[in-house]
This record gives C-alpha cells, structure tokens and sequence, in this order.
C-alpha cells in the first residue's frame, strides 16, 4: 500500500483539475470539475475550498457519499477514490485552507458566509494504468 500511495500522491500532485462526484436528492450521480485540493494526507484526506450556496455543498449535506476522481490523459493513467464529504466551516479549518487571492471570491475574507471547506475521507479506490485496474481500500 506504501508504494502504492506514493504513486497516487504523485499523479495527483502533478494535476491541476480533479473531478468530484456527489448524490443528488433523486440518488443519481453528479459530477463537477474543481481545481486540484488545497490540502491532502496522503490519500485518505483531501481539502478543498468552495463556495457555501453551491449545489454540491448542499448535497454533501443531504448525503455524504462522494467519489474523486484524477486522471493524467496523456499516461493513459487514473484514480478514483471513494469516501465520505463533510462540510467544514469553522475558523480554524477555513484559516488552514486560505490563499491570498481568496478574497476575490469570497469579498468578505475568511469569515464570508459563502466560504467553506470539503474534506474527503478515502475508504477504497480503483487505480488504471497499463490497461488494467487494480481495486483497494485505504485504511
């Protein structure tokens, strides 16, 4: 699982785009395009910023189940991660994730009612590469 990790953590970490799935309220799966996380541990904790009112947020709410996904089209290579989203929206969190030119979207600085946080929680994945796909869990 070690080299498995660092080989993930290395094509995510050279991406610039991850897409993020979610369930809305009819059980069917949606998918968005979010810029690569702000934050990882590894691969079982992500972090991204977002906007509060937005539709994903609200189904993360009603429904934590989520997947990640990230992939390199030129290595024919990808991952996707399967888990639970929260919302986040406390200080301390908010402060942690919080980049300069953040003001531009949330006008009202850190404490701006429409910035929050997604942390993602891997439980298992499945890794592409070579034609071939390898199942696992995260612990």
């Amino acid at each position: 699982m070690r080299n498995l990790e660092k080989t993930l953590g290395a094509l995510i970490d050279q991406l610039n785009m991850s897409i993020v799935g979610s369930v809305d309220e009819d059980g069917f799966p949606n998918a968005k395009a979010l810029l690569q996380p702000r934050r990882r541990d590894g691969i079982k904790t992500f972090w991204f910023a977002t906007n509060t009112s937005s539709m994903r947020v609200a189904q993360f709410r009603a429904n934590p189940r989520a997947c990640l996904y990230f992939f390199d089209r030129r290595a024919c290579k990808g991952v996707m991660l399967r888990g639970n989203m929260a919302v986040l929206e406390d200080d301390a969190t908010k402060e942690m994730l919080w980049k300069e030119g953040d003001i531009r979207h949330y006008h009202k600085g850190m404490t701006d009612p429409d910035y929050c946080v997604l942390r993602f929680t891997t439980v298992s994945g499945r890794y592409y590469v070579e034609f071939s796909s390898r199942d696992f869990t995260v612990p």
